[in-house]
């Protein structure tokens, strides 16, 4: 470090070099355009880039502003658009081809779950049920017949088996004692025997023949034919199926239930007390979201208020983002806290959702983060007016700030001045200055920062007395 007196010293050679001594006279010199005049302010410019000059085998202090490490609060989030809609949502439809009589709710009306919304014209299908009843009777009737003309010739038989059996016993008897011939032993067995088939084809169980399968399938034909019917007739009266309010009519009296603008539903009815948003993350993202999760929610709508919200639901499968990309995301929902946010059904709203979040800590700009090539991570602290690379670590990050830990045995202390952007080639060691007008968190920093700025006064003065000598040599 260059001392007062040294400076001085310096600075009356520059001035005695370009002043002429007592008694003696200046050599003029021959100009070959207009001769430059060199004023006191210039001759003080020159003795600086002088002075610079001398020091130029110094490596040059870089001038910085650091500011004093505190601590703080940072909040990790994730900014979404998503439609707003009620938390219990359904399309009301019908697929029968049957004309509206009447149409009893307009939108925006609320109803409760299985109050009526429309009736169709139910006469064409009183008389199909009719029809298919009749159908179902005739069914039940041909069976009932069927198994009774069965059961007779089951009975017949098993009479025709013990009469048959009788037979071959007195033919056996017979037989033996040589009274019939051979054949008409051999008959009266075969005749047993085709009785004894003809019992067996029938499947009973506790002496009754059981149904036929084909008669059985034909009556529930009919039956399945008929509750179709039956429950159509019933859907000709629409209801809600939940309690809510109905925020889409889109059919109207005259038309076709099955037949509705746009193919739309007939009927959209959504929960509006409660309010949910639904919002698709990337799959890069979708790991800090949790369960619970705070969100705030912003829409034009709200003329610069928020209302809060939480993170209620995500599903367990992600989906195509659409538009050719290959990236897939997630949908979540958010719900909205208040019953009387504001917020309406069908509008696009913003949730800023609260990944992560710390309180008291160290907190620093990201722009103040140093990265080696190896990955490490620093902040760059100015002490007796050089640059140390202090080691950290990070922690919770916002758009702009992260919060930091040290990475090795030298602790954070607050008040320790650092570089909120450090120049592109910061190094351990570099050389800096600070101006005095620059925070200091203690008196010794201060007391740096202060004899920093003096040696860049002086580093200055030389550099000017050089660039000035230069200039007069070059116009010689």
């Amino acid at each position: 470090m260059q001392s007062k007196e040294e400076f001085d010293k310096e600075l009356q050679k520059v001035l005695n070099d370009e002043l002429p001594a007592k008694g003696g006279k200046k050599k003029k010199k021959k100009w070959k355009k207009k001769p430059l005049l060199i004023s006191a302010v210039g001759l003080i410019g020159l003795a600086v880039l002088i002075l610079r000059a001398f020091g130029g085998s110094q490596e040059t202090a870089v001038p910085v502003s650091p500011q004093p490490l505190s601590k703080g609060s940072v909040v990790e989030s994730i900014t979404l658009s998503g439609p707003v809609s009620g938390t219990d949502s359904v399309d009301v439809v019908s697929n029968l081809h049957l004309e509206v009589l009447d149409i009893v709710v307009n939108e925006g009306d609320s109803v409760e779950k299985g109050q009526l919304l429309a009736t169709l014209d139910s006469s064409s299908l009183e008389r199909e049920i009719e029809m298919a009843q009749n159908t179902y009777d005739l069914a039940v009737a041909a069976r009932a017949e069927n198994q009774r003309a069965r059961q007779a010739a089951y009975e017949k038989a098993v009479q025709s088996y013990d009469e048959a059996k009788k037979a071959s016993t007195r033919a056996n008897i017979l037989h033996e004692a040589g009274d019939i011939s051979d054949v008409e032993w051999e008959t009266a067995k075969h005749a047993m025997t085709a009785a004894q088939k003809d019992v067996d084809s029938y499947e009973v169980s506790g002496g009754r023949v059981k149904e036929s399968a084909v008669d059985s399938q034909q009556v529930e034909n009919a039956r399945f034919e008929l509750k179709n019917k039956q429950r159509d007739l019933e859907n000709t009266q629409i209801t809600s199926p939940i309690s809510g309010t109905v925020v889409r009519v889109n059919s109207k009296v005259g038309r076709f239930a099955d037949k509705t603008e746009d193919e739309k539903p007939m009927f959209i009815i959504e929960n509006l007390d409660r309010l949910q948003i639904s919002i698709r993350v990337s799959e890069y993202s979708i790991g800090k979201v949790k369960l619970g999760q705070k969100a705030v929610i912003s829409a034009d709508i709200l003329n610069g208020k928020t209302v809060e919200g939480v993170v209620s639901r995500i599903s367990p499968t992600g989906e195509e983002k659409g538009d050719g990309s290959t990236e897939r995301v997630i949908p979540i929902t958010i719900s909205v806290d208040s019953n009387d946010s504001g917020l309406i059904a069908g509008i696009t709203a913003k949730a800023k959702v609260t990944l992560a979040e710390a309180n008291d800590t160290f907190v620093v700009p990201i722009s103040s983060l140093v990265q080696d090539t190896d990955g490490n991570v620093s902040i760059a602290v100015v002490r007796d007016g050089k640059i140390h690379l202090l080691a950290v670590t990070t922690g919770v990050e916002s758009d702009f700030e992260t919060e930091i830990f040290a990475a090795g045995e030298e602790a954070l202390t607050e008040g320790m001045l650092y570089l909120p952007n450090p120049p592109a080639a910061v190094a351990e060691g570099m050389p800096v200055t600070v101006p005095q007008t620059a925070e200091a968190g203690t008196a010794e920093e201060t007391a740096v920062a202060e004899t920093a700025a003096a040696q860049t006064t002086a580093a200055d003065a030389k550099a000017a007395a050089t660039e000035t000598s230069d200039a007069s040599q070059a116009a010689e």
